[in-house]
């Protein structure tokens, strides 16, 4: 097999000035049509074969094998997140309150750079590699509408593969786990309706605020007491608003959170559970209840076989780095889980961070950066896993 890191290395300027360039140029989910006229632009350089408007701003490419075999899909997301950045870089974002903070960015130079690498060994292709860049990830609406809009048909690939740098863990590590790698997420949102009145006389009125500190504090026994400890969930409450002065008891307090499971099964506990809490404890305390439970994305669980071809790439093209085989998981979210719903895959991450350097800050944070010596590493794992696919 063609030594795939060295080969991204010798491109390390592409994926660089491909990475820094959408990062001066950051674009929400949906809205990415600098950035998804720059990726058709450079594989149509390369003579492949795309189609763009897939889901308003995605792009798909084709790479033919010289050999007959099966089709694998690979992934790359490609959109920003309403986030002013405070990096103070050279290639700091130039659109004000966007900021290429989850490493999308990368993502993009790794998937194109995996097109250059790809189109360059057709020989080692026993198939086909359909590439897909997809928009809106962040939002948690891209996957389904590129799946809704026909990316998984004319030709439907067997497999799919995706990655995510993560700057969680430092430059040389490769997370590669079967079963489940992410969660699945749901957000819900509360609204109680009392009665308002002076703060100094509460008798005379119906108090809201009061109902959701019951309920959050009922609330926190769902993961305590209603799941398996040996089952994960995460129930969070993100936002609550309520009134606006000191001495007035307000009529309304709406909040909103989020849930987080691994386990279809579980989640569905979570969500009765919840409810019956919600319901039963506003409608004690005198309130009107309105719940709105509203499922996100599934959650993301890698396939067995595929995974282990993905390790014993990585175990080829990058045996010095640390490959973590224990199962590494993150209660993160990922639209993935929709493409794994439909055909087997396999996600991985790339370790990204580099205390030396100061680039620490997790995914989502206004000084959010990372090691770029990750986009040849993820670049070379993600070509190598997919010929290695092809070829069993």
């Amino acid at each position: 097999m063609t030594d795939y890191y060295q080969e991204a290395l010798k491109l390390f300027a592409y994926s660089q000035s491909i990475r820094r360039d959408l990062h001066i140029h950051p674009e929400l989910g949906f809205q990415e049509v600098r950035t998804s006229g720059i990726i058709a632009a450079e594989l149509r350089e390369i003579g492949l074969e795309v189609t763009t408007g897939i889901a308003k701003t995605g792009v798909i490419a084709m790479i033919d094998g010289d050999k007959p075999g099966p089709i694998i899909m690979l992934r790359f997301d490609i959109d920003a997140l309403p986030i002013a950045e405070q990096t103070g870089t050279e290639y700091a974002s130039q659109n004000p309150g966007l900021m290429h903070a989850c490493g999308h960015d990368g993502h993009v130079a790794i998937g194109l750079t995996v097109a250059r690498l790809l189109n360059d060994h057709r020989d080692e292709i026993n198939g086909t590699v359909k590439l897909i860049f997809q928009p809106a990830e962040e939002i948690a609406n891209g996957a389904e509408r590129m799946i809704e809009e026909g990316a998984l048909e004319q030709p439907s690939p067997a497999n799919c593969l995706g990655l995510h740098i993560w700057n969680l863990k430092p430059i040389g590590w490769l997370g590669i786990a079967d079963g489940p790698v992410m969660a699945s997420a749901a957000q819900f949102a509360i609204k109680l309706t009392g009665k308002g009145g002076h703060g100094a006389i509460p008798h005379l009125a119906i108090d809201p605020v009061v109902a959701a500190a019951q309920i959050i504090s009922a609330a926190q026994t769902i993961a305590s007491r209603n799941s398996d400890p040996q089952e994960t969930c995460v129930v969070s409450f993100c936002s609550l608003r309520a009134g606006d002065a000191f001495n007035v008891i307000p009529q309304i307090v709406e909040m909103k959170g989020t849930i987080r499971t691994y386990n279809p099964e579980v989640g569905q506990m979570v969500y009765k559970r919840l409810t019956e809490i919600v319901h039963g404890v506003g409608k004690a305390m005198g309130c009107e209840v309105e719940l709105i439970i509203d499922n996100i994305t599934p959650a993301v669980i890698n396939d067995p076989k595929i995974t282990q071809i993905v390790k014993r790439a990585a175990k080829k093209v990058l045996p010095d780095h640390d490959l973590d085989e224990k199962g590494y998981v993150t209660m993160g979210a990922e639209d993935f889980g929709f493409y794994q719903k439909k055909i087997p895959g396999t996600f991985f991450f790339i370790g990204s961070s580099n205390s030396e350097n100061g680039l620490t800050y997790g995914h989502h944070h206004p000084k959010f950066d990372f090691d770029e010596g990750a986009l040849p590493r993820g670049a070379a794992l993600m070509a190598a896993a997919a010929v290695e696919y092809l070829k069993t």
